[in-house]
């Protein structure tokens, strides 16, 4: 990335559980690994589930270390964001005045849903109210999380297609592993299962492959370090006792 660019990535969401703050974590953890200056901004000032998920991952001594701090608007997160290569944003845990002034900022809006009407609908509205706000849709895509079957992805793909937004490819599976590697301190991308992180993996660089797509800015990486910033640990990944899933 060129020393004087920062790439902002805001996650957001209409609901609390669907994924947000996991998917903050594992591209924070992917991109630390690869080497960029990385921070999490926690906007959840009610409930703080990144920095409290940084706090065990600093007790456990898991690397590489993630910079997490919280504010207390947005405002105050985007004054910091120019300090680092990738500024992740985990917004609120309801679509909120907030939400439209981090989505004037970032270079992509991520909205994790599940499957599940209750998902979908609200979801799709928030994007819908950030667009007529004046955001593009190009800036704007849905990542699939807590999926429990093929059909039911396929399903949730076609609803968010016909709302007309674009979809991450590949998907979130439903799995306990992953809770319990975030529960530690790890992300989606350091559970006990092979098949499992190289699902997460799969996942995190379509996201990264995204905001390439859309400024190029993540592709300047690898005067850093060769490789994508997702890549760079790909494979080398062997936590203690891991396992296929």
């Amino acid at each position: 990335m060129d020393s004087q660019m920062t790439t902002i990535i805001a996650f957001v969401s209409q609901k609390g559980g669907v994924g947000k703050s996991a998917l903050s974590r594992a591209v924070a953890r992917e991109a630390a690994a690869g080497g960029l200056q990385v921070k999490i901004a926690d906007l959840d000032t009610m409930q703080g589930t990144s920095v409290d998920w940084n706090l065990k991952r600093l007790h456990n001594g898991f690397e590489p270390a993630i910079a997490v701090q919280a504010y207390a608007s947005a405002e105050q997160a985007i004054a910091d964001a120019k300090q680092f290569d990738l500024f992740i944003i985990d917004g609120p845990a309801r679509a909120s005045k907030s939400t439209l002034e981090i989505a004037r900022v970032a270079d992509l809006v991520v909205q994790p849903t599940g499957a599940s009407d209750d998902d979908l609908r609200p979801a799709v509205k928030t994007f819908h109210a950030l667009v007529q706000a004046g955001i593009p849709r190009s800036r704007l895509v849905f990542a699939l999380n807590h999926m429990a079957t093929p059909a039911e992805e396929a399903e949730a793909r076609s609803y968010i297609a016909e709302a007309g937004y674009s979809v991450l490819d590949g998907s979130l599976p439903e799995r306990p592993a992953y809770r319990k590697a975030m529960n530690t301190g790890r992300s989606v991308t350091e559970t006990s299962f092979r098949s499992l992180n190289a699902a997460a993996d799969g996942f995190i660089q379509a996201l990264i492959d995204r905001i390439g797509d859309g400024n190029g800015r993540c592709d300047t990486a690898q005067e850093k370090n060769s490789e994508h910033p997702a890549k760079s640990k790909r494979g080398a990944r062997t936590a203690p006792g891991q396992r296929a899933a």
